[in-house]
């Protein structure tokens, strides 16, 4: 009989067999989980395996998650749709000089800029982004109790954020479309590793300490950040 175990809501079957004793975690073609392990490792062992393993496995399905939709794409045309802080904001191009600006509840993106619209609208996401963030970084430091440094708003890939060695905290612009309890739960998440750079039990402590739901949060961010736009116009 297979054995199962448990990452947090996830099902994880346990395939035994080999010699080596070197765990084996693989995402399967449909999502599904599957550990391989020799025979004579302990399931305590396994757990602990899994446990570390776990930031890895919800990146992997996020990924899987945002390859099995088509990637979302905008037209620089009045009335398009661009998400801020989880609300939608219409798009107008407007004949004034100037940046990129919100008005009025519209996303104004001026004529002369539509030739670099996708880059002029990223670097709005960046620079209303670092503001946003700054104050937000400031508190959540103050409870996970560490010393942040700069934070900074850039492309970072799949990464939603990442946390240097020199304290730097940097978040994925595409993060900013998220409603603010996912941006911060990404924002405190980087924070936390200023404190504990791995992703072990005393980790998940710290973050479950200042974000009892996180949880929540982190599963939420995984259903929804396929979804959203990482550049691309049409």
């Amino acid at each position: 009989m297979t054995a199962v175990l448990q990452l947090d809501d996830l099902r994880v079957p346990v395939e035994i067999g080999g010699s080596s004793r070197k765990a084996r975690l693989t995402i399967e073609a449909d999502g599904s989980l599957r550990l391989r392990a020799a025979e004579d490792v302990a399931t305590e062992e396994l757990q602990q395996f899994l446990a570390s393993r776990r930031e890895w496995v919800y990146r992997k399905l996020a990924e899987k998650e945002a390859l099995q939709h088509e990637p979302i794409t905008k037209e620089l045309v009045d009335g398009e749709g661009f998400l801020y802080l989880g609300r939608n904001h219409r798009l107008k191009i407007d004949d004034m000089d100037g940046a990129v600006r919100l008005e009025r509840g519209r996303l104004v993106l001026p004529r002369h800029l539509v030739a670099t619209g996708e880059a002029s609208l990223i670097a709005w996401y960046q620079r209303c982004g670092e503001a946003w963030l700054r104050p937000r970084s400031g508190a959540w430091a103050e409870r996970l109790r560490v010393a942040a440094g700069p934070i900074e708003v850039a492309d970072l890939g799949h990464k939603w954020g990442s946390a240097t060695a020199g304290r730097r905290v940097r978040i994925h612009w595409a993060t900013l479309q998220l409603s603010p309890s996912l941006v911060d739960y990404v924002l405190a998440h980087e924070l936390a590793h200023l404190s504990e750079p791995h992703h072990g039990p005393a980790f998940w402590q710290l973050l479950a300490r200042v974000m009892p739901d996180y949880e929540e949060r982190k599963q939420e961010l995984a259903r929804r950040g396929g979804r959203l736009w990482f550049g691309g116009t049409s």
